[in-house]
């Protein structure tokens, strides 16, 4: 039987695991989401590079060297219907993900591709480009490049932690990398020697060759790998985020914003479509 004493230690103890239960649940119950301190700020700090023509970049034509892009616009038309505005910092790739992780930005948007890795550490909102990655070689001899296999002991230039230069490591291309370059010095390395392959997305790939013709460059004409698709990504525990971003997306893309965005940036392209193609097999998908 228990002592009067007992008892009462024991009633005690057990109120005050239920009240900082109750405070504990309270605290969780009143904490904001990611979406609510955006929605509170009124903005979405959104990383991205500046420098990928046609998805980042600066248009200095018009003289006021104004950041667009593809995903530039798509990002800002969608935050705008959900009355945020949008700042974009810019950074090289290889940061983007680390500056999500540490909250120095709410999300990226620079041609990220969603791999099965990616998806385990962040989220991705609704695609809204589909593509594949192709190679930009010299002319005149395609780098010596065949086959995928081909890509041993060539120097293959990219950003470190891109899916792309990861491809290159596993068929044991030698690494020359870059941060946040623009695209001409890629071109200009392939075309003098100093790199001997850009593996890369098939659009961005045909433009930047389109933006400078007197290269002695190429896309490969059998080189069609790793059918991918790309959105904005963010936070794992963001899913409120990711819910108001998503249902803009699809409203754009229901509503044809979309395609017409990827038309003023990639021609006659709409890139938010899949493709019907036959792709060499790539074993990974980091």
């Amino acid at each position: 039987m228990y002592k009067p004493f007992t008892l009462l230690i024991t009633v005690m103890a057990f109120a005050f695991i239920t009240a900082a239960c109750s405070t504990t649940q309270k605290e969780a119950e009143n904490k904001n989401t990611a979406w609510d301190d955006i929605k509170e700020k009124g903005k979405i700090v959104v990383a991205t590079s500046g420098t990928l023509y046609p998805t980042s970049y600066h248009d200095t034509e018009s003289g006021k060297d104004k950041l667009t892009g593809y995903e530039v616009e798509v990002i800002r038309e969608a935050a705008k219907r959900l009355d945020l505005d949008v700042e974009f910092k810019e950074m090289g790739f290889d940061g983007m993900l680390t500056a999500i992780g540490s909250g120095q930005v709410d999300a990226a948007a620079n041609d990220i591709t969603m791999t099965d890795d990616r998806k385990k550490k962040f989220l991705f909102t609704t695609p809204y480009k589909y593509s594949y990655g192709t190679a930009i070689v010299r002319k005149k001899d395609l780098s010596g490049i065949h086959t995928l296999k081909d890509l041993k002991g060539k120097k293959a230039a990219g950003a470190a932690t891109t899916v792309y230069m990861d491809i290159a490591r596993q068929y044991g291309a030698e690494e020359v990398i870059y941060d946040n370059a623009t695209n001409e010095q890629y071109l200009k390395d392939v075309a003098n020697g100093r790199t001997d392959v850009i593996l890369n997305d098939y659009y961005l790939q045909k433009l930047a060759l389109a933006a400078m013709p007197d290269l002695d460059l190429t896309i490969h004409p059998d080189l069609k790998y790793y059918p991918h698709q790309q959105g904005m990504i963010i936070k794992k525990d963001s899913t409120e985020l990711k819910k108001q971003f998503d249902q803009a997306i699809k409203d754009m893309l229901k509503d044809g914003t979309i395609k017409k965005i990827s038309k003023t940036f990639f021609g006659d392209a709409d890139v938010s479509k899949k493709q019907d193609i036959d792709f060499a097999d790539v074993d990974q998908n980091k």
